[in-house]
């Protein structure tokens, strides 16, 4: 079964295709402009590995958190294509998909990624037989709070992620805290695909309604909406 995978949860939208077996190809590119840019590199891909949109079998998507415009363009996208092929979606956490991508550590490995504003979206895994296992909730800190959590828990962790990397001086509290390398920074479409590929030959897929982002936050409309409201009732 082919599968097609996408992410735009972090400034680096990715997309693959492949199946159970394999990963028959991968894309990705940098850049805001993501609502003209997916559906070509979509179309891109197919070409690239010889494959025709009516091939592929289903959709995976990267739910995020992340950044609110650019997230929802690719859950839509996803949802789109599903809905115009009449092929089941997987709808998959982007900390989830960044931690998978580093399961085979021995480590507690938290996945961090930018949410800006000076926080992170983390999320913490304990890696299992071919995959991670997520304990406790997605949630937002800042980097102080983060490196103080860090430095209480006292035991070996994989940090991985762009936030993990740009907060990297602040979260190396100790020489029992690693920050993964770049290529690993962002949750990868290869590795959804990875992720969601079982899901669907074991027919656990999502209903398209039920596939929205992953919004841990309010946006920076909701926010100045707020203050102006407060501001008027004062």
């Amino acid at each position: 079964m082919i599968v097609l995978g996408i992410d735009t949860s972090t400034a680096v939208t990715s997309v693959a295709i492949g199946t159970e077996h394999a990963i028959l190809g991968t894309t990705s590119f940098a850049g805001a402009r993501k609502h003209d840019d997916v559906v070509p590199a979509v179309e891109r891909l197919l070409a690239w590995t010889g494959q025709d949109l009516a091939h592929v079998g289903g959709v995976a998507v990267g739910l995020g958190p992340g950044l609110y415009t650019g997230l929802r363009v690719g859950v839509e996208a996803g949802k789109a294509l599903a809905q115009v092929l009449k092929v089941p979606i997987v709808g998959i956490a982007s900390l989830d998909i960044l931690a998978f991508g580093v399961h085979q550590s021995l480590r507690t490995v938290l996945a961090v990624m930018d949410a800006r504003r000076k926080e992170v979206f983390v999320a913490r895994y304990r890696t299992v037989h071919g995959g991670v296992m997520r304990e406790g909730d997605y949630r937002v800190a800042t980097p102080a709070a983060l490196a103080a959590e860090l430095e209480a828990a006292r035991e070996e962790v994989l940090l991985v992620g762009n936030g993990a990397i740009l907060y990297r001086q602040e979260l190396e509290v100790s020489g029992r805290v690693e920050v993964a390398s770049a290529p690993f920074a962002h949750p990868w479409a290869s590795a959804l695909v990875t992720v969601a590929a079982p899901r669907f030959i074991r027919e656990e897929t999502d209903r398209l309604m039920d596939v929205v982002p992953l919004y841990l936050r309010k946006t920076d409309a909701e926010i100045a909406w707020d203050q102006r409201a407060r501001g008027a009732s004062a």
